[in-house]
């Protein structure tokens, strides 16, 4: 019979002040989303100005607010991070693929780009918290249709920079990445350029199947390292589609492989 589930590690790094500032962490996301549903977004509706103009502003307002919550971790000592070629994204038409090793990645990614387009799961539509952020900002919920993959290449060719995490979910603890190739579809139908982000989680924690309040032995930090642009165009060349979006999944497979292997 099995005793314990996850092995037995000594509290350390003021453990109990970290699990309270963890816990007001999910509380502020889920206050912070109804905040911008019922207040600073319908504000922003407000101002004059086009519909990609309001499309921008939501965006920014959600940026801005998920590099406050990246703040409010750090400065609670709640984790520690670096951000390695962060002015390399938000180009027009850029795709960022990143793996998923935790909950808050997209909270990092979107803090560090202003105006982002993002594949999110489909379920946040409805969610109490969150459906007002991702409809007014535009997002596209994963759904797992052929017509999700044309509405990411649309708004990659209408200049837009989209964020897709090719797991489609987190990564098991311990477990490599397993891309799927919907990623790498959207990118040869509309992608200018493809800019790969490594994700280190260490020690590993909020990732998937792990309660909230299992938090680490120590202060956890967080990576996030900007790989060089890659260009689609030559795994197009003379293949067909299903041909080359496979070579392009190997390749960003075999690379997150790699660089995720890197010390």
């Amino acid at each position: 019979m099995e005793l314990a589930t996850y092995p037995l590690s000594p509290r350390r790094d003021y453990w109990a002040w970290r699990l309270v500032a963890t816990g007001a962490s999910f509380v502020l996301f889920g206050l912070g989303g109804l905040l911008l549903r019922v207040l600073i977004l319908p504000l922003l509706r407000c101002l004059p100005g086009t519909a990609p103009d309001r499309r921008r502003r939501a965006r920014a307002a959600i940026s801005k607010a998920f590099w406050l919550h990246v703040q409010f971790m750090y400065r609670t000592r709640t984790l520690d991070f670096m951000i390695e070629g962060a002015e390399r994204l938000g180009r027009p038409g850029q795709l960022v693929v990143a793996n998923h090793p935790s909950l808050i990645d997209v909270v990092f990614l979107i803090s560090q780009i202003r105006d982002a387009n993002c594949v999110v799961k489909q379920s946040l539509f409805d969610n109490p918290c969150m459906r007002g952020p991702v409809r007014t900002a535009q997002y596209i919920g994963n759904d797992g249709s052929a017509d999700m993959l044309d509405r990411a290449a649309d708004v990659l060719r209408d200049g837009q920079c989209l964020i897709v995490f090719p797991e489609g979910t987190r990564t098991m603890p311990g477990q490599p990445p397993r891309f799927h190739r919907g990623a790498a579809a959207i990118a040869l139908r509309g992608a200018r350029t493809v800019t790969p982000v490594f994700i280190d989680i260490d020690p590993p924690t909020l990732t998937k199947g792990v309660p909230w309040y299992r938090i680490p032995h120590c202060r956890f930090r967080v990576r996030l390292r900007v790989g060089a642009d890659i260009d689609p165009a030559p795994f197009n060349a003379g293949a067909p589609m299903p041909i080359a979006s496979r070579r392009l999944n190997d390749h960003l497979h075999q690379l997150f492989l790699r660089e995720l292997a890197t010390p």
